[in-house]
């Protein structure tokens, strides 16, 4: 199965049903987890964790 697979299906369900106003939600997750696994190891992952 191809990797973007996943997201093409996501879009089309989107796109089919209307509901995009779940894309930058979905995309504000993304962004987040990204940061935290980005910063785990460096010198702001105390003051990051402190915020959730």
């Amino acid at each position: 199965m191809n990797k973007l697979a996943i997201i093409r299906q996501f879009l089309t369900f989107l796109s089919r049903s209307g509901k995009w106003w779940l894309f930058p939600i979905v995309m504000l997750f993304l962004a987040l987890g990204l940061i935290l696994v980005l910063a785990k190891g460096s010198a702001l992952a105390p003051f990051i964790y402190t915020l959730f």
